[in-house]
């Protein structure tokens, strides 16, 4: 059956789109992936562009291990024991043990009870917050924080709910006293690593403030956090903005799919907690795991992390990060604080950050232009992306064409 007239309804809203701003276009096509060569690190190939190599500045896989020989052989070897696919969900058909002993690997690693892996962590999110929250919940929640969270509470439809300015700890303060009098439980719910901006969330100070009020509420006040930008890049060890700020998540939320090389998510907490989400979480019960391969694959990419290997990664980022910070304020561009190799250049000017955005496609540096009204007018920015990939002659190579550019300007 023609769909004639709802085509010419997506249609005009595809023009929408297109007039203010905010539509995506094509996507770039990756065809080839370069190895490191000398003093440059990894490049990649881009449909379209010929034979021209490009480095990559817009990528969350910030330890480089997507294209490690032992993930690679380990999701080798998996795919021959186990097949490609895990065949259906895992409560009809049974799970595999490479699910089961990457759960118990990530409690480990976390110093939790329990875990549970989703297909991704956007699933994950989508998946948790749900099962908690009813008509007697308040879900308190940062103004910047990800799709997923802001999906999966009107999903939930939470009795009361509250946006507090960024990172607004007074603010936060007040939501919980006035969510106290109502409601049974709080869920104070943030990211660790706000993507867009390379900050982080104090979780030391907003879980003694949830801690100040959880005798107020009946069935506590719980803090939980999505750290899929923190985990596996912030931190000595890689555990996140937990190791940096010594705060603690009720209920945390990380990612397998960027720093870790591999692809899902997961959940770690409480046992109770665990086996709850297990049987009431749609986008576990529901929906197919991650492949066994995946989940092996993942196990090794969380044991590389957690040794010496994954310590030099992870100080290299750091040199990395700073080196390119650093290089920044040498050139006069604004940038906002942080140690997270999320580094924003702050432009505050739509049509010159497109045009930076471009000059850079043109010095063979991949980076992405976030313009207004995608973010608020005068907060226009190109963001960059470090990674342990990434190598000095890496580094100035970007540096060298954002010189370029101011020179001109």
């Amino acid at each position: 059956m023609a769909l004639d007239r709802m085509d010419r309804v997506l249609a005009a809203r595809l023009e929408q789109l297109e007039s203010a701003g905010t539509r995506k276009g094509a996507e770039s096509v990756v065809n080839a992936v370069l190895p490191a060569e000398g003093a440059r690190g990894p490049r990649v190939r881009i449909e379209g562009e010929g034979d021209r190599p490009f480095l990559r500045m817009n990528s969350n896989g910030y330890l480089g291990l997507a294209g490690h020989p032992e993930l690679i052989a380990a999701e080798e070897r998996a795919a021959r024991a186990f097949g490609t696919g895990p065949g259906a969900v895992r409560f009809i058909s049974g799970t595999f043990a490479p699910h089961v002993e990457l759960e118990r690997r990530l409690a480990a690693f976390h110093g939790r009870e329990a875990a549970m892996i989703y297909s991704s962590a956007y699933a994950a999110v989508m998946g948790i917050l749900p099962p908690l929250i009813d008509e007697a919940t308040a879900v308190i929640s940062d103004a910047l924080n990800h799709n997923c969270i802001i999906n999966a509470t009107r999903l939930a439809r939470p009795g009361f709910k509250s946006v507090y300015r960024h990172l607004d700890l007074d603010a936060l303060e007040l939501a919980l006293e006035e969510a106290a009098g109502s409601c049974r439980r709080a869920i104070v719910v943030t990211d660790g690593v706000f993507s867009m901006r390379g900050d982080h969330a104090p979780l030391e100070h907003i879980a003694e403030l949830i801690q100040r009020f959880d005798a107020r509420f009946p069935e506590n006040a719980c803090l939980v956090v999505d750290d899929s930008h923190g985990v596996g890049a912030f931190g000595a060890t890689g555990r996140g903005t937990e190791e940096i700020t010594g705060g603690r998540a009720d209920v945390l939320v990380a990612t397998l799919g960027k720093a870790l090389g591999v692809n899902g998510g997961y959940v770690v907490g409480s046992a109770t907690l665990v086996e709850f989400l297990r049987e009431t979480s749609p986008f576990y019960v529901f929906s197919n795991p991650i492949t066994p391969a995946e989940a092996a694959t993942a196990l090794r990419a969380v044991e590389l992390l957690d040794s010496e290997l994954g310590r030099e990664r992870l100080a290299h980022l750091r040199a990395m990060t700073q080196r390119f910070r650093a290089g920044l304020a040498d050139l006069g561009y604004e940038s906002l604080p942080g140690e997270h190799p999320v580094v924003p250049v702050v432009v505050r000017d739509t049509p010159r950050t497109r045009a930076l955005t471009a000059h850079l496609r043109r010095s063979g540096v991949l980076a992405t232009g976030l313009t207004f009204p995608v973010v608020p007018q005068g907060e226009e920015e190109v963001r960059f992306q470090l990674s342990a990939d990434h190598t000095l002659a890496d580094v100035d190579q970007v540096l060298a064409a954002l010189a370029s550019f101011a020179e001109r300007s």
